[in-house]
């Protein structure tokens, strides 16, 4: 039949001469993607215009975003995000990309929630991605929409439970907020305070770090850190301080049982020095070996880990 060059052995003749046709492979390959998204809203074209974010600053000019922080990259970490339901706005994956079980299941998860799936080459998912392995696939987020302190103590209301609020005090590295989300999530937190500056914020390196944690753990921001702690010790919440000269260790946890918010400082800085002063208590967490100090993601895990045991040994008794 003319045209059918789906046929085995079929040929294309062109001005180059004859080629052998794909076998309808290519057009399979293009099939099940949904509608390509326009030219604006592809993070990784020239006319991409991005939400702003952080609104106007001095000078009337907007923010400009960091690349890479809204895209969650790689295999494993896109495929969590989507079962997880992570907020997301597109799914953008790379030509010709080698299709295996995972990129099924993505594609799948994208499609049953009507995610618009872009393809881009490799040049332009690397300049996305900021050069991260993304192994093929990227996940657009939002912007994260952050709680209040009233969310985070009704959450624990709600459960009717003693609030139990962690507080980061120059915490900058994404991957140490990730690691506390999810030792939050673990030991049953009721959310996680941020600073709006000098601080980490919610990126998709943080989602990613977090796995599933940072959908289930919400996560405050506040203008000033001291000013939201000094707010909450009015709200009778006991304020304790994570740092390596305390006043009691980890294991004489006796605030432990009460509303209490944990407020961790960056390794090797520890506690500012007015988040110090609100403290109603400095903890310290004993250790006998040769390290003189932990990682803040570490540390956090540890002293959450104590609350949460003398909170079950109050409930058994």
């Amino acid at each position: 039949m003319a045209g059918n060059s789906s046929r085995r052995g079929a040929m294309r003749h062109s001005k180059k001469g004859a080629t052998v046709g794909s076998g309808g492979v290519r057009r399979r390959a293009l099939e099940g993607k949904g509608p390509t998204p326009k030219a604006e809203d592809r993070p990784y074209h020239k006319a991409y215009k991005g939400p702003a974010k952080g609104g106007a600053g001095r000078g009337g000019k907007n923010a400009r975003k960091v690349p890479g922080s809204d895209q969650v990259a790689g295999r494993n970490a896109v495929l969590e995000a989507l079962s997880e339901d992570v907020p997301a706005t597109q799914l953008t994956m790379m030509q010709r990309l080698e299709v295996d079980e995972r990129v099924r299941e993505i594609m799948r998860l994208a499609t049953a929630r009507g995610l618009p799936i872009a393809e881009a080459s490799r040049t332009d998912l690397d300049r996305l991605t900021d050069h991260a392995v993304h192994q093929g696939v990227a996940l657009t987020i939002p912007p994260y929409e952050y709680a209040s302190l009233d969310d985070l103590l009704q959450i624990a209301s709600d459960a009717f439970e003693p609030p139990l609020l962690v507080a980061l005090d120059g915490i900058t590295d994404p991957r140490n907020l990730g690691a506390i989300l999810r030792s939050a999530d673990a030991f049953c937190a009721h959310g996680v305070i941020l600073p709006e500056r000098r601080s980490v914020s919610m990126t998709a390196s943080v989602w990613k770090v977090a796995a599933g944690a940072a959908g289930r753990v919400r996560v405050a921001q506040v203008t000033n850190l001291n000013r939201a702690l000094g707010e909450l010790k009015e709200r009778g919440v006991f304020v304790l301080g994570l740092d390596a000269d305390g006043d009691v260790t980890s294991r004489e946890l006796s605030l432990g049982t009460q509303p209490a918010a944990l407020v961790v400082g960056a390794e090797g800085k520890g506690l500012s020095r007015l988040a110090r002063e609100t403290c109603d208590q400095v903890v310290s967490i004993p250790m006998t070996g040769r390290t003189e100090s932990l990682n803040a993601s570490v540390a956090a895990a540890i002293a959450l880990y104590e609350i949460s045991g003398v909170r079950a040994e109050k409930g058994r008794a």
